[in-house]
């Protein structure tokens, strides 16, 4: 009972943090999130160091995340045209030019974890603002928050109804070799309801059909589906159970954003392509 009262109260938190970050103005957006990626790729490179792999300073590479999240979101906001995106690309050639000195013995090895946590974590989140600002008004970035915040009730209602239905019917494993607590039963569960959410958000954006709130919603679904199966082919790789410690009941932050990790990039291709 005990447990469950903290995993209820930890994911009511991290719940609030998230809508009120989306809702209440592109600033508390950019805390919000910016803070996000820092401390999935904090928690992603420590896990590196710990299990060993190779030697790697988080902190420099948590601020190279950082300002490939700034500059999108200083792009897509329309504060600054692309040369703000020259900063980070910096950033990667240092990365490059300072194998040739730290003389490592598997310096591609090294440079590999940086970009996979680059690639993985830092670029999905950059991307977000890509999502929120996808409206424009005259010559001014439009900040939609209703867009983002679909993404994630998506996500949400997904893993919600997936887990539960999972524990009553589940039968058919989804993906016994990476997941095996995961099933296809749980799976269409959380898409059918999912689903049903996106006639609730069509009622409160109307200016999107339903059918591409429909589409969203099934994108989203799968690909977040498939972002919480890499983020466990990445854990049992590196034989550990949670991503990390830092939230009572739901183990790291990666663990919690790891749908998302994925789901962003199918979410920001169908609206570029079927809704803009």
């Amino acid at each position: 009972m005990k447990n469950l009262l903290i995993r209820t109260l930890t994911g009511a938190t991290y719940v609030a943090l998230i809508c009120i970050g989306i809702l209440w103005n592109p600033i508390s957006f950019f805390i919000v999130f910016s803070t996000a990626v820092i401390f999935c790729l904090w928690e992603f490179y420590h896990l590196i160091k710990a299990q060993k792999r190779t030697e790697i300073s988080p902190i420099y590479h948590c601020l190279g995340g950082f300002l490939l999240f700034l500059a999108t979101y200083l792009y897509a906001s329309g504060i600054f045209d692309y040369y703000i995106f020259f900063v980070y690309l910096i950033y990667i050639v240092a990365i490059l030019i300072s194998e040739l000195y730290e003389k490592r013995q598997d310096p591609i090895n090294h440079a590999a974890y940086i970009f996979l946590g680059q690639t993985y974590i830092a670029l999905p989140f950059a991307l977000l603002s890509i999502i929120a600002f996808r409206g424009t008004s005259g010559n001014a970035q439009v900040y939609n928050s209703l867009m983002v915040l679909s993404l994630f009730v998506f996500i949400w209602v997904n893993d919600t109804v997936a887990y539960l239905v999972g524990m009553v019917l589940g039968k058919h494993k989804l993906f016994e070799r990476i997941s095996p607590q995961k099933s296809l039963e749980g799976f269409v569960g959380g898409l059918l309801v999912t689903i049903m959410f996106a006639f609730v958000f069509a009622h409160f954006a109307p200016e999107i059909q339903v059918y591409h709130w429909i589409g969203l919603s099934v994108s989203v679904v799968i690909f977040g589906t498939w972002g919480d199966l890499i983020e466990s082919l990445i854990k049992r790789t590196l034989d550990v159970k949670d991503s990390g410690s830092a939230l009572p009941g739901h183990g790291g932050y990666l663990d919690r954003f790891d749908s998302l990790l994925l789901a962003v990039y199918a979410m920001l291709f169908y609206v570029c392509i079927f809704v803009s």
